[in-house]
Parts: C-alpha cells; structure tokens; sequence
C-alpha cells in the first residue's frame, strides 16, 4: 500500500507536466481521458458511494466508459469496491493526495466566497472561510496571485435581509437536523399571524428563492408541510427528538407544489419595459411570450393570483395592460383603490 501510494502521490503531482506531454504525444482524446480518470478517483473520495449513472452524466460519456476506466484504475492499484446496483466505494482508510486545481476552479473559489459571505449565516461563513484557507494552501504560486488579484475587486450585495442576524448558527442547527433526521424548534413570525408562534418541525431541505432562504418542513403545529423563511425565525433550537417519517426528496415535495391549481395570466408590456421584468418573471410562472408591434404579450400559469402576482405587477404596471383574467384586474384596482384612499 506505501508503495502504491508513493507512486500516486508523484502522479498527481506531476498532472501537470504530465497533461503537456499526452496533449504533444498522443492527442486530445487521451487527454481527456486520462484527466477525466482523475477527476473520477477525486469524485470516488468525496463520498460514501457513487453510482456508475452518476459519473457518466457528469461526464457525458456511456456507462460502458466508466466501467473501462474503472478497470483502469484499480490496475492502477486504487481499492475499488463495487456492489451491483449500488455503485461504487474506496476501501475505508485510503486517500491520495488531492488533484492541482486549475486556474479557472481556483477563480471559482473567489465567486463562491463571496456570496458564502453574503448569502449563508454567520456560523457557516465561518466554517467556509476556514475551508477556503485549506484549499488556498495547496494552490500553486501562479494560483495564488490570480485568487488574490481577483479577491478585492469582487462584491456581492443582496437586495434582502437573509437570515435574523440574532441567529448566526441558523443553517448549522438546520444542516444538522437534515443530516441527523432530529426535530428543530423554531419561534417563527409568519406574514399571515400578528404574533409569533412556537413550532417543532422535521426539516426536509431548504433553496433559495426569489432573494429568501426557505426551509421546506413538516410541521407539528399545523401537522402538514409548510416554508419558513429564515429571516421571519426569531428563535431556533436543536432538540433530541427524532423524526417521526420518511420525508422524501426536496425535488419530490417542490414538485407537487407545482401541482396546485393555478391562474392562466396574460398581459401586455411596453416592449422597452418588458426586457427589464425579464429576471423576475420566471418567479410568477411565467410561460410564453410574442411580440405585438411595440408591445410584448406575456402568458403566466401562476398559483398568487391574489397577492403575489397582482403586487409584481404593479410595480410597471403603468406600462402594461392585463388581458385575462378579470379577477386580476378587478385585484389590481382594488390594491390601487385602497393606496389612494391612504394617500
């Protein structure tokens, strides 16, 4: 095992040098295969199991390939476990050296940074900017100076307050409770409650959306699925009590709500407007458009007929005109109608 080690740690020290002289020698396509078998040795160290399916979508090649050059790295030596129809693992206890990042993955780094800064709590930036100085360490010099180069002229600022900031460690406790399948306690402020109400939920994930953090949970409150936004916690606790089912995929529960019943929309916008709502609309189902002389024709399939929709389209609704339904316009009056009489 020392001896095998050794010869891989000089191989991937050597990646470099050793991707000039197959690009000279023997042509791109062992190029890409020779850094596409390294890059599946890193991709089999970063977690427990990986599926044969998986790493032949990221690649975009057959599965027959990835079997191949499976084959070719436990010739190599690296101890391979495989298990059919599970996929496949490293022997516990063996790690390599990681792979030299690029320039272009070490630029990336920088991005995902700054918004780490911006857009996690005060708790994961940390742990993040502690990361960032491990992956730093094993930066080549040239590296180095272009990550430093970039790092100050790079500034992410959003438009929302994301998390209460009396709750630094929010997404840690959450992350926690999803990995260890234990119940969180919030103290959760709803827009639709005057006062706050004391929940017990079983977190199933959480996205970002339309500038919020949302945890998707089942909550014990209501004994039904619901979204609470990060910024409207007041108060957030790990408890020892377990989950009481199977939740399912985050993908599996945003599906169905897309599923709801929902308002065919269409309106019409100057079309010097309509490129400026161009970010926002796929928030409110947007679905087709056509261009009408000087005005673009908008279709929306959209489930906040009510309040979300009729409020987005007020702010250039002076530039635009509702074709359907009537209730939207009747809404959008009465919106109207009552801003005016507090005017």
């Amino acid at each position: 095992m020392d001896k095998t080690k050794s010869i891989f740690e000089l191989f991937f020290y050597l990646k470099s040098y050793l991707w000039d002289i197959c690009q000279a020698i023997m042509g791109r396509d062992t190029v890409n295969r020779f850094d596409r078998i390294v890059s599946i040795l890193v991709q089999l160290q970063s977690k427990r199991i990986v599926k044969a399916q998986e790493l032949a979508d990221r690649f975009e090649v057959s599965l027959r390939t990835i079997y191949r050059d499976i084959r070719t790295l436990e010739a190599s030596g690296v101890p391979i476990i495989s298990e059919a129809g599970v996929g496949y693992s490293i022997m516990e206890g063996y790690r390599l050296p990681p792979v030299m990042f690029t320039r272009e993955e070490a630029g990336s780094f920088v991005a995902a940074e700054k918004l780490m800064q911006k857009f996690v709590d005060k708790s994961l930036g940390s742990y993040h900017q502690s990361a960032m100085f491990k992956l730093k360490a094993v930066l080549r010099g040239s590296e180095k100076d272009w990550i430093t180069a970039l790092e100050s002229q790079i500034s992410v600022d959003p438009s929302q307050q994301l998390f209460n900031e009396d709750l630094p460690n929010a997404l840690e406790i959450l992350f926690e409770s999803i990995a260890e399948k234990k119940q969180v306690y919030l103290r959760y402020h709803s827009m639709q409650s005057e006062q706050p109400s004391d929940r017990h939920i079983e977190p199933v994930g959480l996205f970002h959306e339309n500038n919020f953090w949302y945890v998707l949970g089942y909550c014990h409150y209501r004994t039904d699925y619901r979204q609470f936004r990060t910024d409207r916690m007041l108060g957030i606790a790990r408890t020892a009590l377990s989950f009481t089912a199977e939740h399912g995929s985050l993908d599996e529960h945003l599906s169905k709500d897309h599923n709801v019943q929902k308002t065919k929309v269409r309106i019409l916008v100057d079309k010097n407007i309509a490129r400026f709502i161009n970010g926002d609309r796929k928030h409110y189902g947007f679905i087709s458009e056509k261009v009408r002389g000087n005005q673009v024709e908008m279709t929306f399939m959209t489930s906040n007929v009510e309040h979300g929709f009729p409020r987005w389209y007020l702010m250039f609704g002076d530039y635009a005109e509702i074709i359907e339904p009537e209730g939207l316009k009747h809404r959008v009056r009465a919106i109207l109608e009552k801003t005016a009489s507090k005017l």
